[in-house]
């Protein structure tokens, strides 16, 4: 399992647990279906809104968690 810590343009943060087969679009949708009662007022109308970004770098669509060579 990989633990990744989520913030928000808010600063409000939130981690969760992936697996490194995770894909970028698994991880909007796991976050989307499980929004943190404390993020209420910035809840997104859909997990197509969200935008992941690494160092830097948009993830979209199929990019694993694993494929990313991340360090953990």
């Amino acid at each position: 399992q990989i633990n990744l810590r989520l913030i928000l343009v808010s600063g409000k943060t939130k981690e969760f647990l992936f697996s490194p087969n995770d894909s970028a679009a698994d991880i909007a949708k796991h976050v989307y279906d499980n929004w943190p009662m404390d993020w209420e007022e910035e809840q997104v109308s859909s997990p197509n809104i969200l935008r992941l970004i690494y160092q830097g770098r948009f993830l979209h669509g199929n990019v694993t968690l694993g494929g990313m060579k991340i360090i953990f």
